[in-house]
């Protein structure tokens, strides 16, 4: 448990709820919503109930509550009018906010609820882009600014992963295997499969076969797929690894394998900017985002 964030600033609170640090000041001081603790240097230090009740304060607000309202609820209220409204509605940026909530509540029935609410109103493809990805973008923004814990990213992360894996199960038995052999995996010590995951999806409902091999793989590990006389494309998709100072290697390392195969390679990801290509003779393509890659295909 050490790792996880106990204790946010009010800067953290700006960042995660979207509400400026003035607002969460004023709303402190007029209606008592908030009672963070204070350091020694007064620093306003706030607690993980602390930053669930803003979250819930921000949903009911955005949702015609007005703050004075808000402040007559007791806490127990707050929760249960906030919790009501997120599972009674679900569109974009509300979706992107409960999603927000069930990720730092742990709270797996108002994410499912929220996602079902939205598969009514939109197709899974339509889901993943107009929601889960600005909500992805939003957890590497959380990242970038220290707010947000490895066991809230795993937490959402998982379900994200969940519902991807349960809509490809249902289409990939109607792909046959004389399609395009795509063979999707990501570098060694790359763990962040998501984006991977939803490309394999889109390749399947395009009629592709694919074998996904998912997180970390050393390059030696597709040395049977290297040795296939069947053309196949390898997909890479590059978050953090490889490091940027070895990244060219690495491309040069695959080039040095598929320059004696018909095979091709498509690497994915904003690293790919540092890969020099000029020298490299064998078939690969850099895409910076898998958005790139689809609209292509």
């Amino acid at each position: 448990m050490n790792n996880i964030k106990q204790h946010f600033t009010i800067k953290d609170l700006e960042n995660i709820s979207g509400i400026k640090a003035h607002t969460i000041r004023i709303w402190e001081k007029r209606y008592d919503l908030l009672r963070p603790k204070r350091t020694k240097t007064n620093i306003r230090l706030y607690s993980n109930d602390h930053l669930q009740k803003l979250l819930n304060i921000v949903l009911l607000n955005n949702n015609n509550y007005k703050i004075s309202m808000i402040a007559k609820m007791s806490d127990d209220q707050i929760t249960k009018f906030s919790r009501d409204l997120a599972l009674n509605n679900a569109v974009n940026d509300e979706a992107i906010n409960r999603f927000k909530l069930s990720m730092f509540q742990f709270d797996k029935i108002l994410f499912d609820k929220t996602y079902q609410e939205l598969l009514l109103k939109k197709k899974f493809r339509e889901v993943f882009t107009d929601v889960f990805i600005p909500f992805l973008n939003l957890i590497g923004l959380m990242w970038q600014t220290d707010t947000l814990i490895p066991a809230h990213e795993n937490f959402i992360s998982n379900l994200i992963a969940q519902k991807i894996q349960l809509q490809t199960e249902k289409i990939q038995y109607s792909v046959s295997k004389n399609s395009k052999t795509y063979v999707l995996f990501l570098p060694e010590n790359e763990i962040h499969e998501l984006g991977l995951l939803y490309l394999n999806y889109e390749l399947i409902l395009r009629g592709n076969f694919t074998i996904y091999l998912g997180q970390s793989l050393p390059l030696n590990n597709l040395d049977f797929f290297f040795q296939n006389s069947a053309e196949i494309c390898f997909i890479t998709l590059m978050t953090v690894m490889p490091y940027d100072h070895k990244i060219q290697a690495y491309f040069n390392q695959i080039d040095e394998i598929l320059e004696k195969t018909n095979h091709e390679l498509i690497g994915i990801g904003q690293k790919s900017s540092l890969v020099d290509l000029k020298h490299l003779k064998s078939k690969i393509k850099l895409y910076n985002s898998v958005s790139d890659l689809l609209k292509e295909l």
